[in-house]
């Protein structure tokens, strides 16, 4: 990590404390429409490749040059030090990287200002997630849906079922010592959040319905948590994943613990390095993730760029969101990075496919995923979620009390 990066990070922790401030109506508020050098406040995953279209902007901006602050690697984290610094209507972060799942909350609370941009080379279901009350106020950037990542050295065909990755796994462990069949995110996070969604979408039930009201004592969603709580019960999803995010359940993977682990695309390039840091450099692929009865429905997830609404150069800060969101630049990120990104080009282009095979089929996830509860008080709803889901895959509730008392917990959490 760069110097300036660590510096910037330091006085952005110092900086951020908590007070209180909502407004149901967003509009913009505060700050500046002025010109200047500004702040990127953005999360720690792939910091270099963005840091090169940040160093891009900078070369054609010397007069408003921005800096980049790298937040905490936990969404939980980054989000809470976001709301911090917004409730104190500071202006330290003109550009900030916001969680697809936090427009509503952001725009409700007046902490972002609605923009005016070109939406039209983005992937539809990524524009809609920058949107409140029909209005834009994050520009999608990053984008993607949960993959199963599989060993092609000891399966043959990857899984479309969750009962047909069982019996590989019962065919396939046996032989390979200290190996488990599947790992996914569940630490209780926002990570759990989008593993619990995707579960429940994948046997057909929903978390939330048409109306906004809770589903989660559904017949879909039950068998949904009973498949995890089954899973570490039996030990088909080893102990220790309960203390899995995505990089925990990474290293796992690439040091030959599991067969089977969901992820996000990023972990695609390095789980293939052969520079020792991957065990399964040659010997690993990805496949939509299997479910009840076939394939899965993965979580839509993704991370926008909002503009400050205390920002006091916010005409400088719109036009570094449009440079960020260009093609030229988002061609350039994914040919240096596997994170994927929301411009539809991408998909399509054969030297990016040729560098990252699953791209079309990727695409066809992202089209068909499913998006976690829309939200103003998404951080109550998300709490809520983890609170049940964490109870049901550590045991320490049974799955019909785990979820009568979710969709309880939610109805109230849900209502406009």
């Amino acid at each position: 990590m760069r110097t300036r990066q660590i510096t910037a990070l330091l006085a952005l922790g110092a900086s951020l404390v908590a007070c209180g401030s909502s407004d149901p109506e967003p509009a913009a508020q505060g700050g500046g429409d002025g010109r200047g050098p500004i702040t990127f406040v953005g999360g720690k995953f792939e910091a270099e490749s963005v840091q090169k279209i940040v160093d891009a902007w900078n070369a054609a901006h010397p007069d408003e040059k921005a800096t980049v602050v790298l937040l905490p690697e936990a969404a939980d984290e980054q989000r809470r030090k976001l709301v911090q610094s917004a409730q104190t209507k500071s202006d330290t972060g003109d550009v900030i990287l916001i969680d697809a799942v936090w427009t509503s909350e952001f725009a409700a609370n007046r902490w972002i200002d609605e923009l005016k941009l070109d939406t039209s080379a983005f992937l539809p279901p990524t524009v809609e997630t920058g949107k409140y009350r029909g209005k834009l106020y994050a520009m999608p950037m990053f984008t993607g849906t949960g993959l199963l990542y599989y060993r092609t050295d000891l399966v043959k065909k990857p899984p479309k079922t969750w009962d047909e990755m069982r019996r590989i796994c019962d065919e396939v462990l046996p032989e390979q010592k200290g190996m488990s069949c599947y790992g996914g995110q569940f630490d209780k996070y926002e990570g759990l959040t989008v593993n619990f969604s995707e579960a429940v979408h994948s046997a057909g039930g929903e978390l939330v319905d048409a109306s906004g009201k809770p589903q989660v004592t559904g017949d879909g969603a039950k068998k949904a948590a009973q498949f995890l709580a089954d899973g570490f019960k039996s030990g088909m999803m080893p102990k220790e994943a309960i203390t899995y995010k995505e990089e925990e359940g990474r290293v796992a993977f690439q040091d030959g613990k599991l067969l089977f682990y969901r992820n996000w695309a990023y972990g695609y390039e390095a789980a293939q390095k052969t520079d020792g840091s991957s065990k399964v450099a040659g010997k690993t692929d990805v496949a939509p993730i299997p479910g009840l009865d076939g394939p899965g429905a993965g979580t839509l997830g993704g991370n926008n760029l909002a503009v400050s609404s205390f920002s006091k150069n916010k005409q400088t800060a719109r036009d570094f969101v449009a440079f960020m969101t260009s093609a030229e630049q988002m061609r350039a990120f994914a040919l240096s990075s596997s994170m994927p990104v929301a411009t539809a080009a991408v998909y399509d282009d054969p030297e990016l496919i040729k560098k990252y095979p699953y791209l079309p089929a990727l695409k066809e996830g992202i089209l068909a995923a499913k998006p976690r509860p829309s939200a103003v008080r998404y951080g109550d709803v998300t709490a809520a979620i983890q609170e049940s889901a964490y109870a049901v895959v550590t045991g320490a509730k049974p799955v019909d009390q785990a979820m009568t008392e979710l969709q309880a917990a939610l109805g109230p959490l849900l209502q406009p």
